[in-house]
């Protein structure tokens, strides 16, 4: 992950160089890819805001059967438009309350204060109704035997399963139906 980490940081160097504008990036790929692990340590280092597209999945009420027949769907991205994006593009302070998928409702708001550099991360971050607003695309992918590992390392081996029937094929259509890696400007694999 660090040779990944040295690439992107190189990368944000040269987009800075080029203006004043803020400089939006997204990480997006497949379960248990290290995302949400990429995007920490480049906060960590560069001080940047990260958003995660976790914070934006559907509530129980917004997931119709007809909502749920396009591809990339299961996330609320005209809220994360409104919320997120265009505060971003206006580069201004802004707030966004967070859905919590264990409770099943919107937590109390987060702020986002002003930064040069933020961070979408997650499956969907690149849906073709956003993807033209980042400076810097990134897809990060990895082997299926390392991904369901890491699933059951991270959410309990009584989760693999739901995750090989219902999330990791919504990601792959969502994939595929839009060409995400091909549109992205690096492919990691970690």
């Amino acid at each position: 992950m660090q040779q990944i980490v040295t690439t992107v940081l190189q990368r944000i160097q040269i987009l800075s160089d080029l203006g004043n504008q803020p400089i939006l990036i997204a990480i997006d790929g497949r379960c248990a890819s290290g995302k949400t692990t990429l995007a920490a340590m480049l906060q960590q280092i560069c001080g940047c805001n990260v958003i995660h597209m976790d914070h934006f999945f559907l509530r129980p009420e917004q997931r119709t059967a007809e909502r749920m027949r396009y591809p990339g769907s299961n996330v609320d991205y005209e809220r994360f438009q409104s919320e997120v994006m265009i505060p971003l593009q206006q580069n201004r302070e802004f707030s966004y309350c967070p859905y919590n998928c264990r409770m099943q409702k919107l937590d109390a708001p987060v702020c986002v204060q002003q930064n040069k550099i933020c961070i979408i991360e997650g499956a969907y971050s690149c849906r073709p109704e956003l993807i033209e607003n980042y400076a810097l695309k990134i897809f990060l992918t990895t082997a299926k035997e390392e991904q369901l590992c890491r699933i059951e390392r991270r959410n309990g081996k009584e989760s693999v399963q739901a995750f090989v029937e219902k999330w990791i094929p919504m990601e792959e259509n969502y994939i595929e139906a839009f060409e995400i890696e091909k549109r992205c400007d690096f492919i990691f694999e970690t």
